[in-house]
């Protein structure tokens, strides 16, 4: 007789099983027609699961995070059925739910254009009208063969071949569609209606470009119209601010096929380049932060001796000198041990703070590259610190206040920390895996930082945590890390002469606040939509001629602001004044700076501030003021403490 416990602490008492959906109506009618799945004991269940022993049962519904998830995963498989509806000959890999949606791996003969997935859409939708039930199978492995060797599904059965004989498998029955999954999924379709497919792309067959490129299709899905609509506002605002149009709008940078993955920088750019570098470099170096400098190139004897060539060896760029292979690193880390190993270290010398702005190259799959977002060739800043076991708390407290710091610099409020523990693949015992994500964990936690746990998902090397910001209008980016190492300087021979005498080797700490610089700036691009900040701007002010008489005022204008300091231009072409405004502005420019025949002869200048306020006439030093305290906006980068060192 089970007796099911329910969140309030209420329970309830049933003669024989009960399935999660029969507790749900047992509850309330209205509970009973909103669940979609149970989590029992904690596990995510189906809802018609029997429940044959005592439980602590939580009915998921669609307001439920869990509930939403479910929905998207459902929505994949309907998304599924559709194909095989009007593309018969289609077979599907996989469709997993990732974040705000889901996709599905397809592969078809013919490329899916706009047209097909207005029809799968208008399809879905039809099946979600039929609003029939989703009927789940367990089933035995070879069973599950059959069923998809029958349907000429060779992607569902080489997954299959992968799982042991005596495994069990869960079928999902949609009318005639059958997938596979591990569920749980919606008991009936019309808990699906609130959906969208939303764009194409292409994705090689488990991420192996030596493998048949497959079309991805890819979705949103939601519990309710309104955070549907909700969703696709915000996509569209995302399509206004992508990088990759403001980038060649605003004389940033460009991408060409010549360079797949690599980033022309412009001269704009590459002042807003150096902005971003040289404010971590200032925050870096009243941290005491050693900055390095380190080759392109490593042989690959030691890429080998640091375990990146088995873990990270597909992603590299690799070339044949003297007849050695040498990598093109793709991170900067063994670089650094090298540098440290230079002459004898003692426990006096440490904490050691190492850092650089490294270029890095990693071959990433063509399918995955998205402007500066995903690049082959990029610049991390990069650091590391070499310390004893004793100071490793302190020094990552301090990582995670300076993190923030930046991070608030920059104009992002709100970070979430999340915390990734060993994964399967990694090396090193598991007694430095256990002391070093107890390390970490109780340096965040003392630190009064909040986090989510990511299991399994830690660097090959140690644990680690990710900072994910939040911009403008709600979008996540992971951006920083901070992973502790106990095994590579062991590894690659770094060690330090200990208080009692004794050699040993110093613990890593991997840190990179921004992470990767184009990217980051392509998130400040989309955070900002463009319209960055003073002490950013590329150009924070044009002085635009009225007429060719102005033509000497307006330059030696420009000479006056730019010797206090302005990023300063001059627009004196032969266009009406109303012309040269809206084009500037559609630039983006901070000021706009008018400079008529009254201006001149006054000695003042027309301040126009972006989004078209009139702030009135001011002299050229006036306004230089007013731009020194705007770009001023950003803390300075100092004043910080070095807790660690106490």
């Amino acid at each position: 007789m089970p007796r099911i416990k329910l969140p309030d602490g209420s329970e309830r008492c049933y003669a024989e099983p009960v399935t999660v959906a029969q507790v749900a109506r047992d509850i309330g009618a209205g509970l009973g027609r909103a669940a979609l799945a149970g989590s029992v004991d904690g596990r995510l269940v189906d809802a018609c699961v029997s429940l044959d022993d005592d439980a602590e049962l939580r009915v998921i519904t669609a307001r439920d995070l869990e509930g939403v998830e479910i929905i998207r995963h459902s929505c994949a498989h309907l998304l599924g059925q559709a194909v095989k509806q009007l593309f018969p000959q289609a077979r599907l890999a996989i469709g997993p739910v990732v974040e705000d949606g889901f996709y599905y791996d397809i592969d078809h003969e013919r490329p899916f254009i706009p047209e097909d997935m207005a029809a799968l859409e208008r399809r879905m939708c039809e099946l979600v009208r039929r609003d029939y039930d989703v009927l789940r199978e367990l089933v035995e492995v070879e069973g599950a063969r059959a069923v998809f060797r029958e349907r000429g599904e060779d992607y569902k059965l080489e997954l299959l071949r992968e799982l042991p004989g005596d495994e069990r498998v869960a079928l999902y029955h949609h009318e005639e569609y059958v997938d596979m999954c591990r569920g749980p999924h919606v008991p009936n379709t019309r808990h699906l209606r609130h959906f969208r497919l939303t764009r194409l792309a292409g994705a090689y067959w488990r991420g192996d470009s030596s493998r048949r490129m497959l079309q991805r299709i890819y979705g949103t899905a939601w519990g309710d119209k309104a955070a549907l609509e909700a969703y696709l506002r915000r996509l569209e605002e995302a399509r206004k601010r992508d990088h990759r149009k403001l980038g060649p709008h605003l004389g940033l940078f460009h991408l060409q096929p010549e360079a797949p993955g690599m980033v022309f920088w412009h001269a704009r750019g590459w002042t807003l380049y150096r902005l971003v570098l040289e404010h971590i470099r200032a925050r870096l170096e009243k941290h005491a932060y050693l900055e390095v400098h380190t080759p392109q190139i490593l042989d690959r004897a030691l890429w080998e001796r640091s375990g990146h060539w088995d873990k990270f060896g597909e992603l590299m760029f690799v070339i044949r000198l003297d007849e050695r292979d040498f990598a093109v690193k793709p991170m900067n880390c063994p670089a650094h041990v090298q540098i440290y190993k230079q002459g004898l270290k003692s426990y006096r010398d440490l904490p050691l703070r190492m850092s650089e702005f490294g270029i890095v190259h990693r071959n990433e799959p063509s399918g995955t590259l998205h402007g500066l977002l995903r690049a082959r060739r990029f610049t991390q800043d990069d650091a590391h610190i070499f310390c004893t076991e004793e100071q490793l708390r302190a020094e990552v407290k301090v990582l995670l206040e300076l993190t923030l710091q930046v991070y608030r610099d920059f104009g992002f409020e709100e970070v979430e920390l999340a915390f990734s523990t060993r994964p399967e693949r990694r090396v090193g015992s598991d007694a430095q895996w256990d002391a070093a994500e107890q390390a970490l964990r109780e340096a965040v936690e003392n630190s009064g930082l909040e986090y989510r746990l990511q299991p399994g998902e830690g660097a090959f090397y140690g644990p680690k945590v990710e900072f994910v910001l939040a911009d403008s209008i709600g979008r996540r980016w992971q951006c920083g890390t901070v992973q502790l190492d106990f095994s590579m300087p062991e590894r690659l021979g770094a060690s330090y002469v200990a208080e009692d005498g004794t050699r040993r080797a110093p613990v890593m700490i991997h840190r990179a606040i921004l992470g990767s610089l184009e990217r980051f700036i392509g998130i400040l691009l989309e955070h900002y939509a463009g319209a960055l900040p003073v002490w950013l701007a590329p150009v924070q002010a044009v002085v635009l001629s009225l007429t060719d008489r102005e033509r000497a005022y307006a330059e030696a204008a420009v000479v006056v602001l730019r010797a206090r300091g302005g990023r300063v231009d001059c627009d004196l072409r032969n266009e009406t004044i109303q012309f040269k405004i809206r084009e500037h502005a559609r630039q983006k420019i901070p000021y706009l700076l008018v400079a008529g025949a009254r201006e001149a002869r006054a000695g003042t200048l027309e301040v126009r501030e972006r989004g078209g306020a009139r702030l009135g006439p001011m002299t050229p030093n006036d306004f230089s003021d007013l731009l020194v305290r705007n770009a001023a906006a950003v803390p300075e980068a100092g004043g910080a403490t070095l807790a660690a060192d106490a």
